[in-house]
């Protein structure tokens, strides 16, 4: 790597875990790691954005930025509400990941001495980016006047599993996808295991479709052609026809002898 200030947006999952992981094993170490927070983050990304702050500041690295939005609407959540909307990707636009997290990761750069002194003696700034090796066609940030961009996962040639890999050896925990609980690319599994999960959280997802309703012209909620109140409603209408079984004791033998 070059002299060049290196920065590494964490993103709280899977893929930028590992890319730290595996910088650390090649005696690279970034000089700033930044996580934004919509506002709207599931509580097991916030809970292991402390624990792999902890782990940065043990491997020598630094600590763990996070940055918000600080205009008039924080959150996301909060904007949608207040505008009545819904994320701006249930209509085909993707400003809410522009507002809520490229702004505010880029407003903290601005200010940050390392990235001043670089841009002010002609040079770039390295953002590594944790593309892995089957994401290639994404990995093509055109560069500008003030960033380059780097692709650590793919020049190790790290898919999905090594990049778990990497995670477990290292006795880490899986951190799980990274996402705003009330997205609108959940898939329907994911939005399930949200109301199972996290009711109080799918409870306010179902609250920003409600409030938003009157607005919704050729969407019906978050999952575009459908809410996530219908989705989950219709689940545990199809699991009540099948009723729970009498109550007899299980005969399976489980090699316990008793």
């Amino acid at each position: 790597m070059s002299d060049a200030p290196l920065v590494v947006n964490w993103g709280g999952g899977v893929n930028s875990t590992a890319m730290l992981i595996g910088m650390r094993d090649r005696g690279i170490s970034p000089d700033l790691v930044i996580f934004a927070d919509t506002g709207g983050e599931k509580p097991h990304t916030i809970e292991y954005a402390r624990h792999f702050s902890r782990w940065l500041d043990k491997n020598g690295m630094p600590r763990l930025v996070t940055v918000q939005n600080d205009g008039i609407y924080k959150t996301l959540e909060n904007n949608c509400l207040q505008k009545k909307m819904l994320p701006s990707l249930v209509y085909g636009f993707k400003s809410c990941s522009d507002k809520y997290k490229r702004r505010p990761v880029e407003k903290y750069e601005k200010a940050w001495q390392p990235a001043i002194d670089c841009w002010s003696a002609g040079g770039k700034v390295v953002k590594a980016i944790g593309y892995d090796a089957g994401e290639e066609r994404r990995a093509h940030i055109p560069e500008d006047a003030r960033y380059r961009y780097w692709y650590p996962l793919l020049d190790w040639n790290w898919g999905r599993e090594e990049c778990l890999g990497a995670i477990e050896k290292e006795g880490l925990p899986n951190p799980g996808k990274s996402a705003c609980f009330f997205c609108p690319a959940s898939k329907k599994w994911e939005i399930l295991s949200l109301s199972r999960a996290y009711p109080d959280l799918f409870d306010r997802a179902v609250a920003m479709e409600q409030n938003a309703s009157e607005n919704l012209d050729t969407v019906k909620g978050l999952g575009r052609a459908w809410s996530w109140k219908s989705l989950v409603e219709a689940d545990r209408a199809q699991l009540r026809l099948f009723p729970d079984p009498v109550d007899i004791p299980c005969m399976c033998f489980d090699g316990d002898d008793e």
